[in-house]
């Protein structure tokens, strides 16, 4: 694990346009981001089971780093102000069995729990907390569209790109912060991009 001297960057958009809570409630025009498309980021399900029920292969996980950053803000969204410090910062790539990128993810966790919720690091998210049987509540806090070159390379995709960020909640107290940009990739199943 790296220490607080060695923190690697985490891979956030360039914003071309964002939106906040109100739009997460509300959704968006379907000529700007397709039923489909906002159907995986709006909505309250588990990510990593919506790719697998898409590509109908198991979703995978390939863990980039793990940094502990302290009471750092790292750039993250305000939500982190929600996690308790110290904290350590969680970065994945999402993918097919056979090696599809299909999303980032960066997950910020008090350095104090990390340990108790994601035993084995190599599963996502979702299957941890659901061996566990965690019961959570995934709020949503808001949704982007912007550029990463980063972000191209990993999915070797060009963008621009959608993500989302929220904390999932435990027994009314935030668990984790998560940030998550899909690859245009999934337009294979979603329908096309837009963007108004």
């Amino acid at each position: 694990m790296k220490t607080q001297s060695t923190v690697t960057r985490w891979n956030c958009l360039d914003n071309l346009w964002q939106g906040g809570e109100e739009v997460v409630k509300t959704g968006l025009p379907h000529s700007q981001l397709a039923p489909p498309w906002q159907i995986l980021l709006l909505g309250d399900g588990s990510p990593t089971r919506h790719l697998k029920l898409l590509t109908r292969e198991p979703t995978q996980v390939d863990v980039i780093d793990m940094s502990l950053i302290g009471m750092d803000k790292d750039n993250a969204p305000e939500g982190i102000k929600n996690v308790p410090g110290p904290r350590l910062r969680r970065q994945v790539w999402l993918k097919t069995a056979s090696g599809q990128r299909l999303a980032y993810a960066s997950s910020w966790w008090s350095a104090d729990n990390v340990d108790h919720y994601l035993e084995n690091r190599a599963l996502p998210i979702w299957e941890s907390l659901s061996r566990l049987h965690t019961e959570l509540y995934r709020d949503i806090q808001g949704i982007y569209y912007g550029n990463c070159s980063a972000l191209e390379e990993g999915f070797q995709e060009k963008g621009p790109f959608w993500g989302r960020h929220y904390i999932f909640w435990h027994n009314r107290k935030p668990l984790t912060l998560i940030y998550e940009v899909f690859s245009p990739y999934l337009s294979k199943y979603l329908g096309e991009i837009k963007y108004k």
